[in-house]
């Protein structure tokens, strides 16, 4: 039996992301799948896109808050307190004051504008901090303050298990349809989507593989020294895969479970973006298009047939959407010209 089915003092397992999937049930969307024959012909196999950015609150992260928020209300708490680059942020504030709770966020100073106002749009508390480091030194300051519990975007087992949810989801769509998956792949910050991924993928025969921006790589570092590994994050236009240092908790599921991780650069990422943009007439923002551009790699190596991706979310700056599409206006008329 797989360690991954086994349960550990703290760690979910498969039987969770299958629980929360049934108590997330009429509270999030279950989101559509999506192809494109460009893509595929580009990639050489099936891929199928799983449209996280169409979930409340721009992202998949939507599902681990709701789950974790929902169990603490249950609980009788009367406020919640999370840190994250963005998203999981956004999530925590909405699923918080859908339930009448206070909500406490704490986000870097350089956070993207459109998710701090997201999050300030649901009603949270807004604090801002300079390194990973002050911000999760705040959100236990926070806690301690308020009496009000952590949600941790990826250290918590209702939020991995709540993530896992959308890869389930995606398995069991694809199988529907008779394009079973043999590979899924997702975008890595803390590593919770990626390991509820694994576990959803239990006892199926799916490769589960992570993808992290140069430079931001804490995962493909931890697993190479077999400990959780910091790093601190480069400059990358995913800034939702910024955090320093994959998860404990799922760190202790990946290591065993995961495939293996690829390394995207920016030009990788932006190419994703435009194809998503392009091709499905889809609006990701640079951290679930890194999954493609990990899915596109992966792919070139002609072991799969059919290769999932979810796209973790769609909370992208309407600047760098005119920018990366210009680049590309730019590219297009540079070939036109100089074939004239």
């Amino acid at each position: 039996m797989s360690r991954i089915d086994e349960p550990g003092p703290a760690g979910p397992v498969r039987a969770d992301v299958e629980e929360a999937a049934r108590r997330l049930a009429g509270q999030v969307v279950r989101t559509p799948v999506l192809r494109s024959p460009a893509i595929d012909r580009l990639a050489g196999v099936r891929v199928l896109i799983k449209a996280e950015n169409l979930q409340h609150g721009g992202s998949y992260k939507m599902r681990g808050a709701s789950l974790a928020v929902g169990r603490l209300a249950a609980g009788g708490h009367g406020g919640v307190v999370a840190q994250s680059t963005g998203n999981h942020a956004v999530a925590v504030a909405l699923a918080a004051r859908w339930r009448g709770l206070a909500a406490t966020v704490v986000l870097p100073a350089d956070a993207a504008p459109t998710k701090v106002a997201r999050a300030r749009a649901a009603g949270a508390r807004i604090v801002l901090a300079d390194t990973a480091a002050e911000r999760l030194a705040l959100t236990r300051e926070l806690s301690a303050a308020t009496g009000h519990p952590v949600v941790d975007a990826y250290d918590h087992p209702d939020v991995i298990a709540g993530q896992g949810s959308a890869s389930l989801e995606l398995i069991e769509d694809a199988e529907r349809a008779g394009t079973p998956l043999d590979a899924l792949v997702l975008p890595v910050g803390g590593g919770g989507g990626a390991a509820g991924a694994c576990l959803a993928a239990t006892g199926r025969p799916i490769e589960v593989y992570g993808v992290e921006p140069v430079g931001c790589d804490s995962l493909a570092r931890s697993l190479a020294a077999g400990r959780p590994t910091p790093v601190p994050p480069a400059p990358t236009i995913a800034d939702g895969l910024r955090p320093a240092c994959v998860g404990k908790l799922p760190f202790a599921i990946l290591r065993t479970a995961l495939r293996g991780v690829v390394r995207v650069d920016d030009e990788q990422i932006a190419a994703a973006f435009r194809l998503l943009l392009l091709e499905l007439k889809v609006l990701a923002e640079p951290s679930g298009a890194a999954g493609l551009a990990g899915a596109l790699r992966i792919a070139a190596d002609g072991r799969h047939h059919t290769v999932g991706v979810v796209l973790t979310g769609g909370n992208v700056e309407a600047e760098l959407v005119a920018r990366l599409a210009a680049d590309r206006f730019a590219q297009v008329t540079s070939v036109e010209g100089a074939a004239a």
